[in-house]
């Protein structure tokens, strides 16, 4: 491989960091980059935040630490994309400069917005098999474009906050009045609603540019009818001039800038394509991305994705679809339950206790592990709460039981999905930090009666990187992921185990049934 064979970066922007992949035309990482991110700031209401400003100076050092570990210094790098955690959204002024806080993906200040966007485009909900969350982004764009937006003024800066106090405290001074509705209405004229990709891809460009149709999906974007919800942003005042173009993921929206080439070490005429939300894209990231395929995520909570040819729409809003860039769709569902119900066990002691319960065989009791309060998928109950049936005989039988409650959780997603007519072919790939349980991915192949198969790279970044690289490296997604996704390690069902395991699936969705979280 010569200094300058060429390389794509996928970056990824999380709630904590950023984080950069380069990648050449074969999948092989050439080169890795880190940057921390501040806290979101949570609060009153259901309020989170992140200063949104962070953003550009996390990405541009995690870029220059990344081309900086590449042979030819970043002059190699030929495409990126951006990934970023999906419902996050920020007002920008007519340079790309943000005017306030972030609103981050949970923020659930305006839940009661988001419930009058459901009503108002009940119809179209219901075409997509989408329902409007307490934590959608469109209820948030509301409510910056309503009277909290303007005379309560969240998109201002502190000296717009700090004269409209003074036009408060003023008691008829009528200049400061006048001059706070003056910088009000300038803003409000000037203002554009930013996902976190559109803002780095304003940076990356030099101006504005397109917002992909992943990431503008809890704004509210139909990705069937290819078009905004007018008659939803209609109902809840948010002007048409607020919204971003919106175009296919892995589109080239520009190519880096001067500035932007010098900051990060990417060469000017990069291309700059669109990404997907970090769910999304580390969907791709472990090779699923033709219709039939499906991958299991098993970090804090259990995520199922995949791909079918026709869009999948349920009644009960639990499994919700992306577009997929090549036209097809991308259903998915995410649970409340997940590996968070072994974070209370120190990681030292986790090996130990895997080994003692692949020693024990199947528990002697059932559990759902859910350890809030609340359920959405694989179905959707507010009053859910997580179960033991029996005593376990000790901490190897509890530890068993966990790992098998969320293995039968993941066949209830898999049975939700093909009641509502989804084929999912082949191995079942198994991504998230639950994967790499041994035993874990064993039981989940032997409770779903097929083979698991192991991501290699199912990381956001990488993922991003994929999409860099469609219409770059190679002709399209499906192409960059046959050529750069790793064939993945096969886990087998044990035999052995099946007739205990189906037993004890039998009694958890029994009892679920019993407490009315599922139909009888």
């Amino acid at each position: 491989m010569s200094d300058r064979a060429e390389v794509v970066a996928g970056i990824d922007i999380a709630t904590a960091a950023v984080r950069v992949v380069c990648t050449d035309a074969h999948g092989r990482v050439r080169a890795r980059g880190g940057a921390q991110l501040p806290p979101p700031r949570r609060g009153e209401g259901g309020r989170s935040e992140q200063d949104a400003t962070a953003w550009w100076p996390a990405v541009a050092s995690a870029l220059r630490q990344a081309t900086g570990a590449l042979p030819a210094g970043g002059r190699e790098v030929v495409a990126v994309a951006v990934a970023a955690t999906s419902g996050t959204i920020v007002l920008a002024d007519g340079r790309g400069e943000p005017l306030g806080p972030a609103l981050m993906y949970d923020d659930r200040r305006a839940a009661g917005l988001n419930a009058r966007a459901q009503e108002a485009g009940a119809e179209r909900w219901r075409a997509l098999g989408l329902s409007v969350a307490p934590t959608a982004a469109l209820g948030r764009i509301a409510w910056l474009a309503g009277g909290e937006g303007v005379a309560g003024a969240p998109g201002l800066s502190d000296a717009d906050r700090h004269a409209h106090t003074l036009g408060h405290r003023a008691h008829g001074n009528r200049h400061v009045a006048h001059e706070v509705v003056r910088r009000s209405q300038q803003v409000v004229r000037g203002r554009h609603l930013l996902h976190t990709p559109d803002l780095v891809g304003w940076r990356l460009t030099g101006g504005p540019v397109a917002t992909d149709w992943s990431h503008a999906l809890k704004s509210g974007y139909d990705a069937r009818a290819g078009e905004w919800p007018g008659e939803v942003f209609d109902a809840l005042g948010v002007p048409a001039r607020w919204l971003p173009s919106v175009q296919p993921p892995a589109t080239a929206v520009g190519t880096v800038c001067a500035d932007a080439s010098a900051e990060t070490g990417l060469p000017t005429g990069c291309a700059v394509r669109l990404g997907m939300t970090d769910g999304c894209a580390g969907q791709l990231a472990t090779g699923a991305v033709r219709p039939g395929q499906f991958v299991g995520i098993l970090g804090t909570t259990y995520v199922l994705k995949g791909v079918t040819r026709d869009l999948v729409a349920d009644p009960s809003g639990a499994l919700y679809s992306h577009r997929h860039p090549d036209g097809w769709w991308l259903p998915g569902g995410a649970s409340n339950t997940g590996g968070e119900a072994l974070a209370h066990l120190p990681s030292d002691r986790l090996p130990t206790l895997d080994r003692a319960a692949a020693d024990r065989g199947p528990a002697s009791v059932v559990a759902y592990p859910l350890c809030r309060e609340g359920e959405r998928f694989p179905f959707v109950s507010g009053t859910a709460r997580g179960f033991v049936l029996g005593t376990p005989a000790d901490d190897a039988d509890r530890h068993r039981a966990t790992l098998e409650g969320l293995a039968f959780l993941e066949r209830l997603a898999l049975e939700r999905a093909a009641d509502l007519g989804v084929a999912v072919e082949g191995p079942l790939w198994a991504a998230g930090g639950g994967s790499r349980s041994a035993l874990w991915t064993r039981i989940r192949a032997t409770v779903l009666h097929r083979p698991l198969r192991v991501a290699e790279h199912a990381e956001t970044a990488f993922g991003a990187a994929l999409l860099a690289a469609s219409g770059t490296l190679h002709p399209d997604l499906t192409a960059s992921a046959a050529a750069m996704v790793r064939p993945g390690r096969d886990v087998a069902p044990d035999a052995r185990e099946h007739a205990a395991l189906d037993a004890s699936y039998a009694t958890f969705t029994e009892a679920l049934r019993e407490r009315g979280w599922l139909p009888r």
